[in-house]
C-alpha cells in the first residue's frame, strides 16, 4: 500500500525553496556587478542565464505555492492527496 502524501507542509517548503532561490539570484546580480568588469562574456553570459531560469524557476514556485494554500483552504482536514 502506498504512503500517504502529506502535504501540511508544503507551503512552508516552497517557501522556503522560494527564499533561496531568491536569495541566491541577488547574490548572483550583485557579485555580477561587483566583478563584471574581471569577468569573461562567457562568464557573465553564464551567471545571467542561470538567474534567467531562478526567475523561471521563482514564477513556478509561486504558482506552486497559490495552489497550495487553495488545496488547504478547500480542503484543510485532508492530509492527503488521491
Amino acid at each position: 500500500m502506498p504512503k500517504p502524501d502529506d502535504r501540511s507542509d508544503n507551503v512552508e517548503k516552497l517557501q522556503d525553496a522560494l527564499a533561496h532561490t531568491l536569495e541566491n539570484a541577488r547574490e548572483a546580480d550583485d557579485f555580477l556587478k561587483a566583478h563584471e568588469h574581471e569577468m569573461s562574456s562567457e562568464d557573465k553570459a553564464d551567471v545571467m542565464a542561470k538567474n534567467r531560469r531562478r526567475k523561471e524557476a521563482i514564477e513556478g514556485f509561486r504558482e506552486e505555492i497559490r495552489d497550495e494554500a487553495d488545496f488547504q483552504k478547500e480542503d484543510p482536514g485532508s492530509r492527503q492527496e488521491d
